[in-house]
């Protein structure tokens, strides 16, 4: 027991990695896509339209974009056990941040990038400090940092403001074949994020954490250290989608987060994949499911033209009998 204290360090191996991708219920958000795909296919038929079309896959593919990168953020520090409601505010203002340090000039393009990701970070390591060094709960800290951040921008932003230059804007529309870049962008962070749960000493403390902090921290494990981190990194993916969309705006803007609602929807999408709220049991690979799931279901909605009010009605039902199943599938376990 000493020496396992003193290695500081959570054992990597093959048993490690198989029971950790045992504990990644991804399978069933794929079984609900391919049948919502199958819906949306009859739905479109029927109405005249094609679902399985080019243009409507990659309306798809676009809208997604910018919440699945957010929501695989949001799957890092909840696998941590902790959680971030700061996500919609911190790309409203990282848009801001890029717009107008860009203001319209291809040469501001590599100072704006690395100044709306500093942001990010900066944010995410107030969230994680607030959370581990003064011991508030994530749901408060990250709601308290959201509301200071929403009245920095209340106070200076009354619309859009700045302009990015045409160069820039290629990121949120241009596409390599039937592919967007928007939509690589998200694949390459995703990717890079497989990579760090899957292949790497951080990814294995993470799921130690937020599997049980007290056994991790007894293993030798940093645990603060490593929930700070979680939230670094998801601030940052939420910098890298408020960059997309000052791409897709041209400008911008103080609301441009909140109203994509990308805090609650992020937080839908990790939990519709199978990630466990209480953190330590999930993955990539089901978000992206549920953020594919949750675009689907928009685009369904928008052919059958549903107004906002039944969608957000469909979206509760779907998250609560997600949850339901998942936690009865655990209970049989």
């Amino acid at each position: 027991m000493t020496q396992q204290l003193k290695l500081g360090r959570v054992p990597a191996g093959g048993a490690l990695l198989r029971r950790i991708s045992a504990d990644r219920p991804a399978r069933p958000v794929y079984v609900a896509l391919v049948l919502l795909v199958v819906l949306g296919w009859l739905v479109f038929a029927l109405d005249g339209g094609t679902f399985l079309g080019q243009e409507n896959i990659v309306g798809i593919q676009q809208r997604s974009a910018a919440l699945g990168i957010v929501a695989v953020g949001q799957t890092l520090v909840i696998l941590a056990g902790s959680l971030d409601l700061s996500v919609a505010y911190l790309i409203s203002l990282t848009s801001l941040v890029t717009a107008e340090i860009m203001a319209g000039a291809d040469a501001g393009v590599p100072a704006a990038v690395a100044a709306a990701l500093a942001v990010s970070a900066l944010i995410g390591l107030a969230n994680g400090l607030i959370v581990t060094r003064l011991r508030v709960h994530a749901f408060i800290a990250t709601l308290g940092v959201a509301l200071v951040v929403r009245g920095a921008l209340d106070a200076r932003y009354d619309g859009p403001a700045g302009s990015v230059p045409e160069s820039f804007q290629h990121l949120g529309y241009d596409r390599i074949g039937p592919l967007p870049v928007s939509a690589l962008l998200w694949a390459a962070v995703a990717v890079c994020a497989w990579l760090l749960l899957s292949r790497t000493r951080l990814g294995y403390r993470i799921y130690a954490v937020g599997g049980d902090a007290e056994v991790a921290r007894l293993s030798g494990v940093r645990t603060e250290r490593t929930v700070v981190v979680a939230h670094v990194l998801c601030s940052v993916c939420a910098g890298i989608a408020g960059l997309l969309l000052a791409s897709r705006l041209g400008a911008g803007a103080p609301t441009v987060g909140t109203d994509g609602g990308y805090d609650l929807e992020s937080i839908a999408a990790v939990v519709l994949g199978g990630t466990a709220l209480a953190g330590g049991r999930g993955g990539v690979a089901g978000t992206v499911g549920g953020v594919l799931l949750l675009a689907v279901l928009d685009s369904i909605f928008n052919q059958l033209e549903v107004n906002s009010f039944a969608k957000d009605v469909v979206r509760g039902v779907i998250l609560v009998a997600a949850l339901a199943i998942y936690a009865r599938g655990r209970r049989t376990r």
